[in-house]
């Protein structure tokens, strides 16, 4: 498992980052504060403060390289 810290602070960047990861088929959640939402879920990401950067959890060790490349626009510098 990997975690990486992501933003997603516009309704754009909700939707095409959901886009992105449904094509792999591992889960990934993200968790704010308490709470933990699958990251499949634009409902579920709705429910969060998107203000803040999110911490993303990739569950899986295989395909990270293609993974990280999908989701570099939304990663925190």
């Amino acid at each position: 498992m990997k975690t990486v810290q992501i933003s997603l602070n516009s309704i754009d960047k909700v939707k095409s980052f959901v886009n992105a990861i449904t094509q792999f088929d591992f889960d990934f959640d993200l968790i704010s504060g308490r709470y933990v939402i699958d990251a499949k879920s634009i409902m579920g990401i709705f429910s969060l403060d998107l203000s803040k950067p999110i911490d993303l959890a990739i569950h899986s060790e295989e395909n990270l390289d293609e993974i990280m490349e999908v989701i570099k626009p939304y990663l925190v510098d």
